[in-house]
C-alpha cells in the first residue's frame, strides 16, 4: 500500500520500522517540528525523522496542517491508500480525514472506550488498572471516538511504570497496525463503533499532577500516581516551603505504626525510615528523594542531613 505516516515520539518508531518490514510505500513521513529538549535544550530531531531519514523516506514538519495550502497538495499529490497516525501530536483536519480510500488509521495506547485523550498510558497506570491495550480505530473529528478496527490486551504489573508500558505497548501495537491494514485491504475487519456510555477520559498532564495529596488518596492510590505519572510531572510534595521530589516510594504496612492516629501528610520518623500517613490511616515510605536545590539521595542519607522529627507535615 502507500501511504503516509505520521508520528513524532519514540512510541511512534516501531509502528514506522513494521510497516517498513511489511513492504508499505512510506511515501511520506509526516512528523513534528524539531524541538529543544533536555537541560541544555538542545535542538534534536524528533525520534520518527530520526529513523525516517536513516530509511530514505521523505520528511516533512510542518507547524500547522490544519489551512496548510502547501502541505494539503503535497498530501493530495502522494493520493495515499492510508494515512497511518501514531501519536502524532496535532488533531487531524477534515480534509485529511477524507483524503485516504482506507482512512486515517491511528493506534491509541488503551482499550478503547477507556481513556480517551493525550495520556492514555500515564493514566491507565495511575488509575491502578491491570489490564490496558492498544486499539487501532479509524479517525474522525471526535477525540478518539472513531470505529474500532483490532484490539490486544496487556497486563500491567504492579510494579511496572509508565515508562515500562509505553515500550511494552509501543512494541506489541505495531504488529497489529500491519495487521489492521491488511484486514481492511481483505475486508476482513468491520469497524465497530465505540460504546460512548463506557468512555472515559485520560487528559494531557499537568505539573501539578505529579503533586502528592495525602488526604485525598491512600497510599496505593499514591503509589500508582507516582508510576502513571513517569518521567514527567512525577510525584512531589512540599517540605518547610521547598519543593521535595519522591524518586522511590512503598506502600507499608500500617499496623505496626498506628498510622490511623496521625493526620495525613505527617511524618513518622522510625530510626533510619521515612514514612508519610496518607488517607485512611495508610502509609508511604521514601525510599529515594531529593529536596530543592539539594542532590537525590536515600532516606537514610536524608535524614542525616536534615534535621526531621516525628510530627512534622508535608504539603
Amino acid at each position: 500500500m502507500r501511504l503516509v505516516f505520521c508520528g513524532t515520539p519514540q512510541f511512534a518508531v516501531p509502528t514506522l520500522q513494521a510497516l517498513l518490514a511489511a513492504v508499505h510505500e512510506i511515501a511520506l513521513v509526516v512528523t513534528q517540528p524539531d524541538r529543544p529538549v533536555g537541560r541544555k535544550q538542545i535542538v534534536e530531531p524528533t525520534p520518527v525523522k530520526q529513523v525516517a531519514l536513516a530509511a530514505g523516506l521523505h520528511v516533512t514538519q510542518p507547524e500547522k496542517i490544519r489551512n496548510n495550502v502547501e502541505f494539503r497538495a503535497r498530501l493530495e499529490a502522494i493520493a495515499p491508500d492510508g494515512i497511518v497516525v501514531v501519536a502524532y501530536g496535532r488533531i487531524i483536519p477534515p480534509w485529511m480525514l477524507a483524503l485516504p480510500r482506507l482512512g486515517c488509521i491511528n493506534l491509541h495506547g488503551s482499550l478503547l472506550p477507556k481513556y480517551r485523550g493525550a495520556a492514555p498510558i500515564q493514566w491507565a497506570v495511575a488509575m491502578g488498572e491491570r489490564v490496558t491495550g492498544n486499539t487501532t480505530m479509524l479517525l474522525e473529528e471526535g477525540l478518539d471516538t472513531g470505529p474500532i478496527l483490532l484490539q490486544q490486551e496487556v497486563t500491567i504489573g504492579p510494579e511496572q511504570t509508565a515508562v515500562d508500558l509505553f515500550e511494552i505497548l509501543a512494541t506489541r501495537g505495531a504488529p497489529l497496525v500491519v495487521e489492521t491494514l491488511a484486514g481492511l485491504v481483505n475486508g476482513e475487519i468491520e469497524p465497530r463503533p465505540q460504546d460512548d456510555s463506557q468512555a472515559s477520559l485520560a487528559p494531557i498532564l499537568t505539573r501539578d499532577d505529579g503533586r502528592m495529596d495525602f488526604a485525598a488518596f491512600t497510599a496505593a492510590e499514591i503509589k500508582n500516581r507516582w508510576r502513571g505519572f513517569q518521567p514527567w510531572p512525577g510525584a512531589f510534595t512540599e517540605l518547610d516551603g521547598k519543593k521535595l521530589i519522591v524518586h522511590r516510594l512503598e506502600v507499608v504496612e500500617p499496623s505496626s505504626l498506628r498510622l490511623s492516629e496521625v493526620v495525613p501528610g505527617q511524618l513518622f520518623v522510625d530510626q533510619q525510615r521515612l514514612i508519610v500517613c496518607c488517607a485512611q490511616g495508610t502509609g508511604l515510605e521514601f525510599l529515594e528523594l531529593q529536596l530543592e536545590g539539594k542532590k537525590r539521595t536515600t532516606a537514610a542519607d536524608f535524614l542525616r542531613g536534615t534535621h526531621l522529627t516525628s510530627g512534622m507535615r508535608l504539603g
